[in-house]
């Protein structure tokens, strides 16, 4: 059972570090062990996520409406791909598959030995110096009409290494979207939306599949930790926007880095279990 005060900080926590380049995995599984506190577990942490997916609906709701009425116009007229807006679903869908697949196909690994924090201090580092090298030579000239079909695919691939903890999703397409020459709040816009339906197909998934283990963590609970999510996880998507329109990736990549570092000298020193 968790307890209301630990679902106020995981929902905290996830609202915080959803969106921003540091992994919401991570912290949901690093900061608990630091105080004691039991993993709340893969299905729990993907659950509380559908908070940070209302945060996002509510943003960028005006969007989301442009999108879903262009559609629906097109397929009505029999020119689905013809208007900009219009296309904009179908490369939101295609970016989903795979994430979807991926997962489907190695979520015994996801939610067991890839939870190790051997696993999340490498992916920390690591991905923190690849972004770090995208972000530095990045030409950062395209704009959210320049999205295509090709880039939705090869941003959505690298959503799928964000399956791995400590990767982070937002890392992970905002890395991919500065490689294909978006700029930095245009590719966190792109990552912000594709994000959506990887969020809630996961979230619904795991409420569905492990409802048993997590009534087990109450209720009660799990529906504080979502809420918390999206009130904070709102405040962190338009801090972020604003963010990187000024600023590079340097400060994430930063603290990716010496939080990996700490955790491996923490789990040298016996502070810590892997697992």
């Amino acid at each position: 059972m968790i307890q209301l005060t630990e679902a106020v900080l995981l929902g905290i926590i996830q609202g915080l570090t959803e969106f921003i380049p540091v992994s919401s995995t991570a912290h949901l599984r690093v900061i608990p062990a630091l105080l004691g506190l039991p993993d709340p577990g893969a299905a729990y942490s993907a659950v509380i996520q559908l908070g940070t997916l209302i945060s996002l609906l509510i943003y960028f709701q005006k969007d989301l409406k442009t999108f879903i009425v262009a559609s629906t116009q097109g397929l009505f007229s029999g020119k689905p791909f013809e208007e900009e807006n219009a296309r904009m679903l179908w490369y939101l869908a295609v970016g989903t598959v795979p994430v979807c697949i991926f997962g489907l196909l190695f979520s015994k690994y996801i939610t067991g030995d890839l939870r190790s924090l051997y696993v999340i201090s490498a992916s920390l580092i690591v991905f923190a110096i690849i972004l770090f090298v995208v972000d530095r030579y990045s030409k950062g000239t395209k704009g959210l009409s320049d999205f295509n079909l090709r880039d939705a695919l090869l941003i959505g691939l690298a959503q799928s290494l964000a399956l791995i903890p400590g990767a982070s999703r937002s890392g992970m397409t905002l890395m991919m979207g500065l490689g294909l020459g978006y700029k930095r709040e245009s590719s966190m816009r792109i990552s912000f939306l594709l994000s959506i339906p990887a969020i809630g197909l996961s979230g619904f998934y795991e409420l569905y599949k492990e409802r048993e283990a997590l009534a087990a963590t109450g209720f009660l609970g799990l529906l504080i930790a979502t809420v918390v999510s999206a009130i904070v996880g709102y405040m962190s998507v338009a801090f972020l926007l604003r963010f990187l329109r000024t600023h590079s990736t340097s400060s994430f990549v930063i603290y990716r880095i010496a939080l990996g570092v700490v955790l491996l000298i923490l789990l040298k020193l016996g502070y810590l279990s892997a697992l």
